[in-house]
C-alpha cells in the first residue's frame, strides 16, 4: 500500500509539472503565479523569466486555452465539452473555442482489445465472436468502437475502455480540485463561479461515462420507456457480455440525420422525421423525465423504416416533477412572453446569494429579460433562434449572480442542439412551437385534483419527518451541552485572507531583517580581518556576504513576482 502511495504522489507529481508546463507555453505563466503553483516550475527556468512571464499575443486567449486543453489530453478535452454547455460561467469566446474540443485520439492496437475483452469476460474472444473488425469504426479519449459478429450470427457493436485511462483521468481531477481550492483561495472574486463545484460535478459526469454498466442501464430504461413507441427503436443491450470496461450492444442499421442525400434516396419524409425526434425528445424531457443529454448527429440514425434510433447513451439526464413543471413554466413564458412568469420561475431553479437584495434583483432581471424578449413579439417564430435566445437569458443570469443547476444546463444543451438539428434540416419548421403541447400538458396536470392531494401528501410527509428528527436533534444538542462539547463557529469575512496578507509581510520583513544581519556581520568580519583569510579577505566574511547575496536576489525576485513592489 505504501509503495502504492509512493508511486501514486510520484505521477501526480509529473503530471502536475507537466500541466503547469504546458500552461506556461501557452501564455498562462501570470496565472500560474497568481495561484502560487510557481514553486513547481524549475528554478533554472524562474531565474531565466526573473518575474516577468512571456505575453503571446496571438492568438485569443480563449484559443490558447483551447489548445493547452488539447495538449493535455482526455481529462481536459472532457472538461472543456461540459464548459462549452456552461454560457453562464463563460464568454462567447471561449464558448465557441470550446465546442471545437475533438475527442479523436489514435486507436490501441488490437491485440490490447482481445486481452481486455478476455480478462473482463472470462472467455477468448474467438468463443463470443464469429467475426471481428480489428479496425475501430470510431477511437475517442475514453473508449474505441469496433463491428463484430456474435457467434449466433447477430451483428453487434462492442465498444471498449482505453486502457488506463481511469487512473489518468483520476490523477488529473484529484489535481484539477486542487487547482480549483488554489483558484478560490488567491482569487477571492472567482467564488461566485464556483470552481470547486464545477470539477465536482465533471467528476462525477466522467466517472458515470468510465462506467459502461451504467451506460448499459440507461440504454435498459430507455428500451423500456419506448417499449409500446413504434416510431423508436432503442438497441438491445447484451447484459451477458457488459462489464465496467466492455459494451457490447445490437448494431443499428441506419442512416445519420444529417445525411440528407441518403434520407432522401431512401425516400424518407425529413419533416415527419424531424417531428418523431422532437417527439421523441419531449417525451423524454416532459413526460418521463430521463433524457439522452447527447443529441448530436451520429448518435441519431434513421432506419429504412423510418423509425429513430439512439446510440451512445454515456450522457442521460434525470429531473422530478417540480423540475419538469418549473421547466415548462420557463418554455411557455419565453413562448408567450411572460418575463413576470419567466422571472419567478427562474428564482425557484436558482441559487440566489445570501448578499442579494431580491427586489432589485427581480428588478433588474426584469428590465434585462424584457429587452430580450420585446423584440421576439414583431419576429415569426421560424426566425426565433432558440440557441441565441438560452444564451442571452443566461448572460442575465450570469451579470445578476444566479447559479442554476446541471441539469437545467443539460436541458438547455439538448434544445440547442435540437434547434440547429432543425435549422439545418427543415428551416421552416420552429422548435419553439412544436414545444408548446407538451409544455402545455405538464401545465394543465396542475388543474387536476390529484396534483394537488399528490403535492400535499408530499407536504405533509416532509413535515412529519421533521417533526419526528426534532427528538433526536435536541437530544444530540443536549448531550453536547452536558458534555461540555457545544462550540459556537464564527467566520469573519476576508479575516483569513487579511491574516496571511500579514503574515506574508511579517516574513518578508523578518527575512529582510535576516539578509540585513548578514550582511552587517560579513562587513564586521572583514574588518576586523577574522581568519582564515583568502587574498586577505576574511573567509567567513566571504561566505556570509555570497549567501546574504543570494538571499537578498532571491527577497527582490520573490517582490517582483508577487507584483506589489
Amino acid at each position: 500500500m505504501d509503495i502504492f502511495k509512493i508511486k501514486k504522489t510520484y505521477l501526480s507529481a509529473r503530471r502536475l509539472q507537466e500541466i503547469i508546463n504546458v500552461f506556461i507555453k501557452h501564455g498562462f505563466g501570470q496565472f500560474i503565479d497568481q495561484i502560487h503553483l510557481g514553486k513547481f516550475v524549475p528554478f533554472k527556468r524562474r531565474l531565466k523569466i526573473f518575474g516577468k512571464w512571456p505575453t503571446i499575443h496571438v492568438p485569443s486567449t480563449a484559443e490558447r486555452l483551447r489548445i493547452a486543453f488539447e495538449e493535455l489530453g482526455p481529462t481536459f478535452i472532457k472538461l472543456g465539452q461540459l464548459l462549452a454547455s456552461r454560457q453562464d460561467l463563460l464568454g462567447d469566446l471561449y464558448i465557441k473555442e470550446f465546442k471545437k474540443l475533438q475527442d479523436k485520439v489514435a486507436a490501441f492496437e488490437i491485440s490490447k482489445v482481445y486481452e481486455i475483452i478476455e480478462k473482463e469476460l472470462g472467455v477468448s474472444p474467438d468463443k463470443i465472436f464469429k467475426f471481428f473488425n480489428p479496425h475501430p469504426i470510431g477511437s475517442a479519449s475514453i473508449a474505441q468502437v469496433h463491428e463484430a459478429v456474435l457467434v449466433n450470427g447477430e451483428e453487434v457493436i462492442v465498444k471498449i475502455r482505453r486502457p488506463g485511462i481511469r487512473e489518468q483521468i483520476a490523477v488529473d481531477l484529484n489535481i484539477l480540485k486542487m487547482i480549483a481550492r488554489l483558484i478560490e483561495k488567491n482569487i477571492p472574486e472567482s467564488k461566485i463561479f464556483d470552481p470547486s463545484g464545477i470539477i465536482n460535478e465533471f467528476s462525477r459526469s466522467i466517472n458515470r461515462e468510465l462506467d459502461f454498466r451504467r451506460e448499459a442501464k440507461n440504454a435498459i430504461i430507455f428500451r423500456e420507456q419506448f417499449k409500446e413507441d413504434e416510431s423508436v427503436h432503442i438497441p438491445y443491450i447484451y447484459r451477458q457480455f457488459t462489464t465496467e470496461k466492455v459494451l457490447i450492444m445490437e448494431k443499428v442499421h441506419g442512416i445519420r440525420i444529417d445525411n440528407l442525400k441518403d434520407l432522401h434516396q431512401n425516400a424518407l419524409d425529413i419533416r415527419e422525421i424531424l417531428n418523431k425526434v422532437l417527439d421523441m425528445y419531449f417525451k423524454q424531457i416532459f413526460v418521463h423525465g430521463f433524457f439522452h443529454g447527447d443529441p448530436h448527429p451520429g448518435n441519431i440514425l434513421i432506419t429504412k423504416a423510418g423509425k429513430i434510433a439512439l446510440v451512445d447513451f454515456g450522457i442521460v439526464g434525470r429531473i422530478d416533477e417540480q423540475f419538469k413543471e418549473a421547466y415548462a413554466n420557463i418554455a411557455l413564458a419565453i413562448i408567450n412572453y411572460n418575463t413576470d412568469l419567466l422571472i419567478e420561475e427562474y428564482l425557484k431553479l436558482g441559487v440566489i446569494p445570501d448578499d442579494m437584495d431580491i427586489d432589485r434583483l427581480k428588478r433588474e432581471l426584469k428590465e434585462d429579460i424584457d429587452e430580450i424578449l420585446y423584440p421576439l413579439y414583431f419576429y415569426p417564430l421560424q426566425e426565433i433562434k432558440l440557441s441565441e435566445l438560452i444564451e442571452s437569458v443566461m448572460k442575465v443570469a450570469l451579470k445578476n449572480r444566479l447559479r442554476f443547476p446541471p441539469e437545467l444546463f443539460l436541458i438547455d444543451k439538448v434544445l440547442i442542439m435540437l434547434d440547429g438539428l432543425v435549422r439545418e434540416l427543415c428551416p421552416k419548421a420552429s422548435i419553439i412551437e412544436l414545444i408548446k403541447p407538451y409544455a402545455e400538458v405538464i401545465i394543465a396536470e396542475k388543474l387536476k385534483p390529484d396534483y394537488h392531494l399528490k403535492k400535499a401528501n408530499r407536504a405533509i410527509e416532509e413535515f412529519k419527518s421533521a417533526l419526528e428528527n426534532i427528538p433526536f436533534q435536541l437530544k444530540t444538542i443536549l448531550k453536547k451541552l452536558v458534555a461540555d462539547r457545544m462550540t459556537v463557529r464564527m467566520y469573519h469575512v476576508n479575516l483569513p485572507e487579511f491574516l496571511k496578507d500579514i503574515d506574508r509581510a511579517s516574513n518578508k520583513i523578518s527575512f529582510s531583517l535576516i539578509v540585513s544581519a548578514m550582511i552587517l556581520s560579513s562587513a564586521i568580519m572583514h574588518a576586523s580581518s577574522v581568519k582564515p583569510l583568502v587574498y586577505g579577505v576574511s573567509l567567513f566574511a566571504l561566505i556570509t556576504g555570497l549567501v546574504a547575496f543570494f538571499l537578498g536576489i532571491w527577497l527582490i525576485i520573490s517582490i517582483i513576482r508577487s507584483g506589489r513592489l
